[in-house]
């Protein structure tokens, strides 16, 4: 990689400052604050010539773990309890809101309102969660990932993957070139990720990297950046704002300057650059008890922020919707706003984004290798209607899935309000 991710994250570090940023959609300015460079524009970045040393976010985000008291029972609760039993007390709460609300479960409202029912079509995108470890702690996580957390895959899971990815291109079919997205925690810092990446692109897979950005300054990640682009990996990456106070707020301290110095370092290697063939698109996350805002009125706005402010460009700006489980379940519990929020949604439902959820044609697997209809089921432990089929070792063929019915509850309500919401952004 480049020095770009280190020189940019010393000069603009003193720069950033809070913005506006909420589901209020900003009008656009008549006159830029900042006029980038040429060599901005064409994703070059800026900052001095000499870098400074490689840090770690890690030490930063388990002080501020240390000093959350909340964060730090929630693990200790993991440790003595276990991940399921926090699981089933959270879908109860969920469902004592629903009920409280006078609100059907989530398929009986699918079925009055006319949908298609819920059953898998072919497979065309294998999701591979390959671990819980993460440099950051961020407080809408929906996996719980941490620097304390330990859950990786095995090689013996990944191969088992790569199997299937080869069964898949080895077919005639309409799913034979998936799209193999992984993520995490910080997907980087796993040990399977780059031996994935490499065979799924050697197979002819599109790869999806669930980039947390600040995993491009971590030490021994300096050619993150260059293996990625060398893969033409299309990289996802969180963005919940465009402004430093509110990025800190929601994901930490320090990661909005991180965050803009992995950006810079992408668009120097050509991400997001037109006509380079490296796509850059962004996450949204709101940011408190809203929806996410349509993504063609928000992403112009994000595209001339970050241009202006940073010579920063990408491609696509993914709007999602927080779903109500996990961290964001707890902090909607602690404001008392949780039957607020699945009244939200309950409210937003939409039939049209429902008939686009993810889960019809995506099939998420766990670091352990069992298998979800989703990555938010997989949180929460609901594995697949068919008992026969719990792991990826007892897969064959992708192909085996379709037909399937697909596993619902109340959290379900966040994937089809609004716009609807899936990984690859709006469904409707």
């Amino acid at each position: 990689m480049s020095t770009t991710a280190f020189s940019a994250f010393s000069a603009f570090s003193a720069q950033v400052t809070a913005g506006p940023c909420s589901h209020r959609l900003l009008r656009p300015r008549r006159r830029a604050r900042h006029r980038p460079s040429a060599t901005q524009q064409a994703g070059g970045g800026a900052g001095p010539a000499s870098p400074p040393a490689a840090t770690s976010l890690i030490p930063e985000t388990l002080e501020e773990l240390e000093s959350d008291s909340e964060l730090q029972l929630l693990h200790a609760r993991i440790q003595q309890e276990g991940q399921a039993a926090l699981t089933r007390e959270e879908q109860r709460r969920r469902q004592r809101s629903l009920e409280a609300l006078g609100v059907q479960p989530f398929g009986a409202v699918l079925q009055g309102a006319g949908v298609s029912p819920l059953v898998r079509r072919p497979t065309t995108v294998l999701q591979l969660n390959i671990g819980l470890y993460c440099n950051q702690a961020c407080r809408h996580c929906h996996v719980e990932s941490s620097p304390m957390r330990t859950e990786l895959m095995s090689h013996k899971v990944a191969e088992r993957c790569v199997q299937l990815m080869e069964e898949a291109a080895a077919s005639n079919d309409s799913g034979s070139r998936l799209t193999v997205d992984l993520t995490g925690g910080a997907p980087e810092l796993t040990p399977q990720f780059r031996y994935l990446v490499t065979e799924a692109r050697r197979l002819g897979h599109e790869v999806i990297d669930r980039c947390n950005l600040t995993v491009l300054l971590e030490p021994g990640q300096e050619d993150l950046v260059g293996f990625l682009a060398d893969h033409s990996v299309r990289v996802v990456a969180s963005m919940p704002c465009y402004s430093a106070a509110n990025v800190d707020k929601q994901r930490g301290g320090g990661v909005f300057t991180r965050s803009i110095a992995g950006l810079q370092a992408l668009n120097a290697a050509g991400y997001g650059v037109p006509g380079s063939g490296l796509l850059l698109d962004l996450v949204y996350n709101p940011g408190g008890v809203f929806l996410a805002p349509p993504q063609a009125q928000l992403e112009p706005v994000y595209k001339q922020e970050l241009l202006e402010q940073f010579g920063i460009v990408f491609n696509s700006l993914l709007c999602l919707n927080n779903m109500p489980i996990k961290r964001w379940a707890d902090h909607l519990v602690k404001e008392g706003k949780l039957e607020e929020y699945m009244q939200l949604l309950v409210d937003s439902f939409n039939p049209a984004a429902a008939e686009g959820i993810m889960c019809r044609d995506t099939i998420s697997v766990g670091w352990d290798g069992r298998l979800y209809d989703c990555d938010f089921n997989q949180q929460l432990e609901l594995g697949l209607p068919k008992a026969s089929l719990r792991t990826v070792f007892d897969l064959k063929s992708l192909q085996e899935l379709t037909g399937q019915r697909i596993a619902v509850d109340s959290h379900c309500f966040g994937c089809t309000a609004g716009a609807g919401s899936s990984c690859q952004g709006a469904t409707e």
